[in-house]
């Protein structure tokens, strides 16, 4: 078998995603050998640019070791006849949270999506420190089926940390996406509501200061409950000790 033959046998059903389209890429849907992946490309006018070359290979790296569940898994990095050097994804077929609010089909089900895995993503990229572009309705899939949230372009660099900067805008981007989702629902959850427009404040010292907050918060607590949990506990256990301490 010859190398032409045995990449027409690897590679079948290759079609281009106009939906799917970024600034800088081309998506494809495609069978590697029978089974459905996603391949991000560059863009033919972007494919001969040094500078181009080494974003979309510092993408790859830095999602390469990402591993969560509702964040898209990066397999490999290699060439694909006629379409050039390509990220392979899992695929990911579904609705973006984009169309699901253009079509009035947001569910009690993607709030809690929303709530709770996504914001577990988040943390999981800020714990990693990756620079990734902005969290919107667009980035967000929700699988066909079952319906699991699911992060798509995720990470463009890996650096030694974020700045107070990168999470702040993480944090209102968050703030947009569960807004407009809860008015698309029409679900009124005073909790939410609070939590969006605290995400959204126009002065970002009285927005959440970290992923984790966000979270306490979305869980009815917060760090301030948390400690004092933690001190009562602490007084407790020297409440039991002391005794025993006295006796002997």
């Amino acid at each position: 078998m010859t190398a032409e033959q045995a990449n027409s046998t690897r590679w079948t059903e290759i079609e281009l995603l106009p939906d799917w389209e970024e600034e800088f890429y081309h998506v494809y849907t495609a069978k590697k050998f029978g089974k459905w992946v996603m391949l991000k490309t560059l863009r033919p006018e972007f494919k001969d640019s040094p500078e181009h070359q080494a974003m979309i290979e510092r993408e790859f790296d830095a999602r390469y070791n990402l591993a969560h569940p509702n964040i898209v898994m990066v397999n490999d990095f290699e060439d694909i006849p006629g379409i050039g050097r390509c990220i392979i994804t899992d695929d990911v077929y579904g609705l973006s949270l984009r169309k699901l609010i253009d079509q009035g089909k947001v569910t009690q089900h993607h709030i809690d999506q929303l709530t709770h895995q996504l914001v577990s993503a988040l943390g999981y990229i800020e714990a990693n420190h990756i620079a990734h572009h902005p969290i919107t309705a667009d980035t967000i899939l929700f699988t066909e089926n079952i319906e699991n949230l699911k992060l798509i372009d995720v990470g463009y660099e890996q650096r030694p940390s974020l700045t107070p900067c990168d999470v702040k805008d993480d944090i209102y981007n968050y703030g947009l996406v569960l807004k407009e989702a809860l008015e698309a629902s029409g679900i009124d959850n005073y909790t939410l509501n609070y939590i969006a427009r605290k995400c959204l404040d126009p002065n970002p010292k009285r927005r959440f200061k970290t992923v984790d907050a966000l979270r306490l918060a979305i869980d009815g607590r917060s760090s301030s409950t948390v400690l004092m949990g933690l001190l009562l506990m602490l007084i407790g256990i020297i409440g039991l000790l002391v005794p025993i301490m006295i006796l002997k």
